[in-house]
């Protein structure tokens, strides 16, 4: 193809290529899975699967076809993750890709400040000139990209590929930074790669489940769903200052006092080694480190954690006792540990508790992060971010000469130093070095921590390029060109669940307008930047999935042994590492059976170092502590797509809420659906109250779906994964004067 193609034929023939006819690839088959693929046709087909596109659970909806597009929804019933059963937003997906405000069409700022409709000849050759323009004229570290956890493997390594190899763009992260990087850190240090070792059948075989701040009961529905259909009659324990969803269902309860965790668990540790609970034969010989960290918890006793974390000694003896008397425990967290000023070093203690008793690598137990987007998982190893395409290292020479050579490009092309992080972008617009943004698929002008700082800085921006389903989010509405992106359900491709199952997703339903996918806009970028040669073999998003295959092949996510969609289909989806069938055959698989880990010598490491100062204590100014987190079932994330619901928007509240404590209420003088005014040092907002008895005195808690709520957190961030610290801020609350409020 020509890097510039001027002629409005050529122009609209490629369109309608990148475009494609509906569900061009569905055929019936007993099976009611589309396996075969007839070009160019539409073929008669009652019901074709695909993976979810909210949540990292994964899974599989049949969706339901009239005239070859999806009119309707059911639960798939024999796919392994989710056995004929779906959550809110799992019911409503297809329903939300009709709202009226989809971006059907670019849009430019003109001269006035206006968003007005071009073509997207005009846009693709805006995007390449003013980005050229400002990498020629302010170097190499002036441009950047801003990714999510929403878009499909193939089109993570495209936007990577692109934007590093193609582009030039150095530094790029996604979304992701914000629910899992914590994780990720955690799992490269301990076990040596990213890796979180379960399977969903673990929340079914344990004896002992332990969450950590975390809540499936409302933020992963069909999670929970398999905790309930637990046979065993297990101890459900969770740990988290609020008396959650979860927390109401579980058998013990501990609210701890915020940030408290992580002396709680060194504590816990301590105990079960005076009870004698280590496996030694197991910790010595499969891990190391644990006589330093041995002799390291020996500083947490029972008192000193009681006093740290508001609970009774007696308390915590059980807690401990509960462990020690399992013999399958699991151990799960989100982001209560993830998004956290010291996550890394909570998650590798909640880690180091199941290698010191040996509750990892067996059916039921292992030290488990609960994944947050539909492909968080294929962020993480496709995106070309944190690490090079296929869980690959950039500062290896070997990868990547490993990498270039598979992509037929030169290795010079590949950076051999790792870009800037998620916050250092941001940081690296507010100073002025980079000036030109591109943000793919996710609304970060209502989801970044400390919005308000967000939004000063990116008036900075020389050019601001938004690329998403809709033109009214709060980002779209800052940008200078929007580019219209297909959803989920309007294009091909593949997702990574939280178990590391890989799932193919569907075409069932014709994106509006001239809204492409975000495959195909990669494609039409490289060719008006002028690099389309690179991409030559990119056809398809298949064919860029063959080619990601090869890439992992020799390492811990391995998937060599997938030769196209068609397996993932008839496997139902598929675990990685998956080499071959004989090797890596089973529909459930956790990980370290073996008691083999990924790091050089084969052994876990214990890493641990001692808690450190709340960044923002309360005071008398700001007497409360701020929590935040996800709100219902119904709604996800900004709530870019789930507001577009009429069922969805019945089932939680439309204004901003802030949870107060009975008796703080009381004091106050605050009743429920009282306006109420929170305020923070970097800002101030309204909400509505809502008196509950399950926050605890002198903690309030926001959820994250409105964008009143990130006016007042705090960016603070863990020195080894970069992720923000949402959970915890000082606040202060009063009845509404003449503050000034967002």
């Amino acid at each position: 193809m020509n890097a510039l193609i001027p002629e409005r034929t050529k122009k609209n023939s490629l369109l309608r290529e990148w475009n494609g006819p509906l569900t061009q690839d569905l055929v019936l088959n007993p099976g009611g899975f589309g396996l075969g693929k007839v070009p160019g046709r539409l073929q008669p087909t009652n019901t074709v699967d695909s993976v979810c596109g909210f949540c990292a659970t994964g899974c599989s909806l049949r969706v339901h076809l009239k005239d070859g597009e999806g009119v309707n929804l059911s639960a798939n019933p024999s796919y392994p993750v989710n056995i004929g059963m779906a959550c809110p937003k799992g019911w409503e997906a297809l329903r939300v890709l009709d709202a009226p405000d989809r971006a059907t069409t670019p849009l430019l700022k003109d001269a006035s400040g206006k968003l007005q409709a071009v073509s997207w000849e005009t846009a693709a050759s805006t995007f390449a000139a003013k980005f050229k323009e400002i990498q020629q004229k302010h170097g190499p570290d002036s441009l950047a990209w801003l990714g999510t956890g929403q878009i499909t493997n193939e089109e993570f390594a495209f936007l990577g590929a692109l934007g590093k190899f193609g582009m030039g763009i150095r530094h790029g992260d996604g979304n992701t930074r914000q629910c899992m990087a914590t994780a990720v850190a955690a799992y490269k240090q301990s076990f040596g790669f990213d890796a979180p070792p379960y399977s969903y059948q673990d929340f079914e075989d344990s004896d002992v489940l332990v969450f950590v701040g975390a809540n499936p009961c409302i933020a992963h529905p069909i999670m929970w769903q398999r905790v309930m259909r637990n046979p065993h009659n297990p101890e459900i324990i969770v740990v988290d200052p609020r008396r959650t969803e979860t927390a109401n269902s579980a058998t013990q309860h501990y609210a701890i006092a915020p940030k408290s965790d992580l002396s709680l668990f060194y504590g816990i540790a301590r105990e079960l080694i005076e009870r004698g609970q280590v496996k030694r034969d197991f910790v010595e010989q499969h891990t190391e480190g644990f006589e330093e960290f041995e002799t390291f918890v020996q500083d947490y006793t029972l008192e000193k954690v009681s006093e740290e974390s508001g609970l009774s000694i007696a308390e915590i003896e059980r807690f401990v006792e509960s462990i020690a008397a399992g013999k399958r425990v699991s151990i799960w967290w989100t982001m209560g540990v993830n998004q956290s000023y010291e996550g890394v070093r909570l998650a590798q203690s909640l880690i180091n508790i199941c290698l010191m008793t040996g509750n990892i690598g067996r059916p039921g137990t292992g030290a488990n992060s609960i994944t947050g987007q539909c492909n968080a998982m294929g962020s993480r190893l496709f995106s070309n971010t944190s690490s090079l395409l296929g869980g690959h290292d950039f500062l290896q020479d070997e990868h990547r000469e490993k990498v270039a050579g598979i992509l037929k490009i030169d290795v010079s092309k590949i950076p051999n130093e790792n870009c800037w992080a998620y916050d250092q972008i941001v940081q690296g617009v507010e100073d002025g070095r980079i000036k030109g943004l591109w943000i793919i698929a996710t609304n970060s002008a209502h989801s970044w921590i400390g919005q308000g700082r967000f939004r000063e800085a990116v008036e900075k921006l020389e050019f601001l390029v938004v690329q998403d389903m809709y033109h009214s989010t709060e980002t779209a509405q800052l940008a200078d060109l929007v580019l219209p992106a297909a959803g989920w359900g309007e294009k091909e491709g593949t997702f990574i669940n939280s178990e590391r199952r890989i799932g193919r997703t569907r075409k069932v339903h014709k994106a509006p307008g001239q809204a492409l996918s975000d495959f195909n806009i990669f494609r039409i970028l490289a060719n008006y930047w002028g690099c389309s040669d690179l991409f030559k073999d990119w056809r398809s998003p298949e064919s860029v999935f063959k080619i990601l295959t090869r890439i992992t092949e020799g390492r811990p996510c391995d998937i060599s042994g997938i030769d196209g969609y068609d397996l993932l289909v008839e496997k139902r989806g598929i675990q990685w590492p998956y080499r071959s069938e004989k090797m890596d055959g089973e529909t459930h698989r956790s990980l370290f059976s073996d008691g083999v880990f990924y790091r050089k010598n084969g052994r876990a490491k214990f890493v641990f170092d001692h808690p450190k100062p709340l960044p923002e204590p309360v005071c008398s100014d700001y007497p409360y502590v701020l929590l935040t987190g996800r709100g219902t079932s119904a709604q996800w994330h900004t709530q870019t797509r789930t507001s577009k619901s009429d069922v969805l928007r019945k089932l939680y509240p439309k204004d901003a809420y802030v949870e107060v404590n009975v008796d703080d209420a009381k004091a106050l003088g605050v009743s429920s659906g009282d306006c109420v005014v929170v305020s923070s040092r970097r800002g101030t907002v309204k909400a509505k109250a809502f008196v509950t008895p399950t926050v605890q005195a002198g903690q309030l808690f926001m959820s994250m779906h409105y964008a009143e709520t990130n006016y007042l957190t705090k960016p603070d961030f863990d020195p080894y994964s970069r992720q923000p610290s949402y959970k915890h801020c000082a606040v202060r609350l009063s009845l509404p004067d003449s503050a000034a409020v967002q």
